[in-house]
């Protein structure tokens, strides 16, 4: 086909200058609530977290602007394992373990459904500005399938 025809996409998503990893929109809102003033000065109104948990990379702009973990004072769910999965409530990669080697899903469950109530302060809680429950979620089914491929040992 003949490029002429052919439309352009109108944006290209914004990338981590260290890992190229597409970032994750961040507003004033949350970037102020993470940030101490000075820190929070050097980046445009609107920034990127960047979601790869190995880059150093916490935040960057679209004018080559970056506040690195150094920088970042805090733990990040994402980044770090020793964070809270849920920066709301305070749920614990361990509260989701005890659930599964329990067999049950009452610290999980409840840390969701406070995550989806208006008690919930994701914006200015959560570093990534978004709520936890997609990531509860995949953690609870990752540790679950890898249970349930374990072999169980004989009684």
């Amino acid at each position: 086909m003949n490029k002429a025809f052919m439309r352009e996409p109108d944006e290209f998503p914004s990338r981590c200058p260290v890992c190229q990893s597409i970032g994750q929109p961040v507003g004033p809102e949350t970037l102020n609530a993470q940030l101490p003033s000075d820190t929070r000065r050097s980046l445009a109104e609107t920034a990127y977290f960047c979601p790869d948990s190995q880059c150093d990379v916490v935040y960057f702009d679209d004018y080559s602007a970056a506040i690195t973990r150094r920088e970042f004072h805090g733990l990040i769910a994402i980044k770090d394992a020793e964070a809270p999965l849920c920066s709301c409530f305070g749920l614990k990669r361990e509260d989701v373990e005890l659930d599964i080697a329990n067999g049950e899903v009452f610290r999980t469950k409840a840390a969701i459904l406070k995550a989806q109530s208006s008690e919930a302060r994701c914006t200015t809680q959560s570093p990534n500005g978004r709520s936890c429950v997609q990531e509860i979620q995949r953690y609870f089914l990752k540790l679950k399938q890898d249970a349930d491929r374990s072999p169980r040992p004989a009684p």
